[in-house]
């Protein structure tokens, strides 16, 4: 389905006064986009790091299969918090500050996981560690969201992802040149770095003017809109936000009406599918499932890991030149069932006990179609579906969905490794499943997930709140939106 286009009578129930497109962004939005972006490449590079460093951690503490998978996810475990801790302080402080603070947190558990003397109290900075990325991942790409105009909102946001993948990349490359000396304590320091850069060039960054409207400093936004556009633009996009503000109130109860409750249904299960897609545990486990194709030396496997991370960050900058060409639906359906693919082929090799580059090679099929849509589309939508005064509300919830999810398949992924080798002979049987995941994504997006592309935030949250006559009569097929879902607004 797509939204109204602009000038249509249905466009202009949507009362909304859009902000003319921005011909040559000046390089003060990207700048700032890129610092906020930072969000992401500490999400990242935590991650990865910690992929490496259980080779040597495991042996350290002599840790049981279940123990590696908790100390895999334990970060995780506060990410099911943070997502509602960091919208209510990005609520009531604002975004820019909610994102300091998320970066001191950060910094403070760096220092932690590298010095434990136990694997509890190991643990127990990695999940403090958790509240400060779990905020972070989603106040950064609500700030970009809300600060990009809507030409350029999609490689915008997707910076962020950007800055994910840069994250995994470098992490990567701090991973292997430790792996040889195994010194994971080092691994561990070396995440301070980075949130530190982050905390300190916050500092440099204005707020989100959409948030300043919503307190009533309208003044500040307007001088915050005026580093990024026109006079008249800034007081065009004044305009429609107050009138946006005006059409919803704040509170979770609105996320359940009629209309924006299919907002929150679509963030929700792409938030999940996210994680059970399969390519994000490929990534997760890398240097592990790469030891298992044939690369037993730590060191070996995670330089293939590492190629793997080059290989994102080609396919992700892709994404950004796509994503606001042929927009966020298509790129959806074509990497969820390239992804399906790429696994299916993954699980015959592991079936049949092959080893060697054709892997590796696979992985990066499926890692390609991963880097060009679900990896950074789902943040994009969870970002930009939800109207202004839910939005952090609804990044929640999506957010703690997508946690929990990562979380269930993260810790899962080594025990059903076992399981499917106890009983099965390999380990097929995972990527098997999770191809499964990837086929019913496709399905999901195709029927439900609407195109924003080219559209303001104030219209996408207006079109929700249109009955469902005019939605359809807006050009939607009838198998876009399944009838049930379709309801008058109350």
């Amino acid at each position: 389905m797509k939204i109204p286009p602009e000038g249509s009578e249905e466009a202009s129930l949507c009362a909304t006064v859009a902000p003319a497109a921005i011909q040559q962004p000046k390089a003060y939005l990207y700048l700032i986009t890129v610092i906020a972006a930072v969000g992401g490449f500490l999400l990242t590079y935590d991650i990865i790091i910690m992929s490496g460093a259980i080779l040597f951690l495991k042996q350290h503490f002599e840790l049981t299969p279940a123990q590696v998978g908790f100390a895999m996810t334990s970060a995780i475990i506060a990410c099911f918090f943070s997502p509602s801790l960091g919208a209510w302080l990005a609520d009531k402080m604002g975004r820019k500050r909610t994102l300091i603070a998320a970066a001191g947190i950060f910094a403070i558990s760096a220092v932690g996981t590298a010095l434990p003397r136990t694997i509890t109290e190991f643990n127990v900075f990695r999940i403090l560690g958790g509240f400060g990325v779990g905020t972070a991942c989603i106040v950064s790409p609500m700030y970009i969201a809300e600060i990009a105009p809507a030409a350029i909102r999609g490689r915008l946001v997707l910076i962020t992802q950007l800055s994910n993948v840069v994250g995994a990349l470098i992490s990567y490359v701090v991973t292997y040149s430790l792996s040889f000396s195994g010194n994971w304590h080092l691994m561990f320091i070396s995440t301070a770095i980075p949130a530190l850069i982050f905390l300190v060039t916050l500092t440099s960054v204005p707020e989100s003017p959409r948030w300043l409207i919503q307190v009533g400093r309208i003044e500040e936004a307007l001088a915050s809109l005026r580093r990024i556009t026109s006079e008249e633009e800034a007081q065009s996009e004044v305009r429609a936000i107050r009138e946006s503000l005006a059409a919803v109130k704040p509170g979770l109860l609105e996320l359940l009406k009629p209309g924006l409750r299919i907002a929150l249904i679509i963030a929700v299960v792409i938030a999940v599918l996210t994680q059970f897609d399969g390519v994000t545990i490929l990534l997760f486990y890398a240097p592990t499932i790469m030891q298992k194709a044939g690369f037993s030396q730590a060191s070996k496997a995670i330089l293939v890991s590492l190629v793997m991370g080059g290989w994102n960050l080609i396919c992700t900058l892709v994404a950004i030149w796509l994503v606001d060409r042929v927009g966020r639906k298509p790129l959806l359906l074509v990497g969820s069932a390239g992804m399906a693919i790429g696994l299916v082929a993954m699980g015959i090799f592991f079936h049949f006990h092959l080893t060697g580059p054709i892997v590796p090679l696979t992985m990066m099929f499926a890692v390609a179609f991963y880097a060009m849509s679900l990896a950074p589309v789902s943040w994009l939508i969870m970002a930009e579906i939800f109207p202004n005064q839910i939005r952090g509300m609804g990044m929640a919830v999506a957010s703690t969905a997508l946690w929990i999810a990562d979380f269930a398949a993260s810790f899962s992924f080594p025990i059903m490794n076992a399981f499917f080798e106890r009983h099965f002979g390999s380990t097929a049987g995972v990527f098997w499943v999770f191809a499964a995941v990837c086929a019913g994504t496709f399905v999901f997006c195709w029927k439900l997930v609407p195109e924003t592309k080219g559209k303001t935030l104030e219209e996408i949250a207006a079109w929700w709140r249109l009955p469902a006559v005019q939605q359809e009569s807006s050009g939607i097929k009838a198998d876009a939106m399944p009838s049930p879902l379709l309801e008058e607004p109350e």
